[in-house]
């Protein structure tokens, strides 16, 4: 009798076991293929760059994605071995299978994925749109509309710059600080440009306040002038004296004719702007300085002009070995140009 009851119990165990294997089998198995029943449960997982594997699924866990983290974690071992999380947002239901969870964790909805852009000096808006776009970035339409206006930037010197000169391309070019940036895919156009507005800020400095109050020059004037020597120069030592020629030639009511003017002229008129912006900063037909910078500068170029030496110069060339002469009269520069070589 005691015998039979044993097992009886014995049978009873082993289909209790078998059926609570059963059970745990097809919920795992129905987790595994998202067939689990019931209504979704959805969730925006977001995945930084210092999160770690065990991390992200212990959060799907927690959010009801999958049922436990370490059936997650094996599955994803055995079938996607070198798998990789993505930075980004992942909007994600339960009803998802492993495998959907897998191919949608390598689409972010929205990718928090920063590339290391480096914008040199002497980068003007053209050369920046294009590192942008082939960089993944934000198209160079976008970065063209969002130079285009002061409209959505805090910074107070922007209350100084022109507003009804129609003849200005870009107005923020010369503002976009050369450094090296870390930009996210995707990001908008504004976002990018107000990082490199805030950077001129941060350097925005006195001793260049004193030159403009000195000079009698707003702030865009100064950026514009100091646009031309970065085009113009070699190094600073030389930018120093291109920089009181140009000073030199602003006060005698002399036109500037600066070659590079006419290169980034060109590009505003091919780009779409007007015969008149195009005249407006080529020095060889506006009677002063340009209506507006032509490239972003570095620190040395703005220090460079900043503390340029009072001279009489008011012509100056450079000759076939990339050396730079300066002179005071015409005589004296047609004499230099016979006796240097330059072209």
């Amino acid at each position: 009798m005691k015998k039979g009851i044993k097992i009886i119990i014995a049978v009873i165990l082993i289909a209790a076991l078998a059926v609570g294997g059963f059970y745990i089998y097809s919920k795992i198995s129905a987790d595994i293929n998202g067939t689990e029943k019931g209504e979704a449960k959805e969730y925006t997982l977001i995945i930084e760059p210092d999160d770690f594997q065990y991390e992200i699924a212990q959060d799907l866990v927690n959010n009801g994605i999958v049922v436990d983290d370490s059936l997650w974690a094996n599955w994803m071992s055995n079938h996607y071995p070198d798998f990789v999380y993505i930075n980004g947002e992942y909007n994600l239901n339960s009803l998802m299978s492993y495998e959907e969870l897998a191919q949608k964790l390598q689409n972010p909805d929205i990718s928090h994925k920063t590339v290391s852009v480096c914008i040199p000096e002497g980068y003007n808006v053209f050369d920046i749109a294009k590192t942008l776009e082939e960089n993944n970035i934000c198209s160079a339409d976008d970065f063209y509309k969002a130079v285009s206006t002061t409209d959505g930037y805090d910074y107070e010197w922007l209350a100084d710059f022109p507003k009804d000169n129609k003849n200005i391309g870009f107005i923020l070019e010369g503002f976009l600080f050369p450094a090296t940036y870390d930009f996210g895919e995707n990001m908008s156009a504004t976002e990018i440009v107000d990082e490199m507005l805030d950077a001129f800020d941060v350097r925005y400095s006195d001793a260049m306040r004193d030159y403009c109050k000195k000079n009698s020059m707003s702030l865009y004037e100064f950026i514009t002038l100091c646009s031309i020597v970065q085009e113009e120069a070699l190094t600073p030592d030389s930018a120093e004296n291109i920089a009181s020629v140009l000073v030199n030639r602003l006060e005698k009511g002399s036109k500037l004719q600066c070659d590079v003017t006419y290169f980034y002229a060109k590009k505003l008129l091919d780009y779409g702007f007007s015969r008149e912006c195009y005249d407006s900063y080529y020095t060889y037909r506006c009677p002063a300085l340009p209506s507006g910078p032509i490239t972003n500068c570095g620190m040395d170029i703005i220090n460079a002009v900043v503390n340029h030496p009072d001279t009489d110069y008011v012509f100056f060339f450079s000759d076939l070995q990339g050396e730079f002469h300066f002179a005071a009269t015409g005589e004296e520069f047609e004499r230099q140009k016979k006796q240097f070589p330059w072209k």
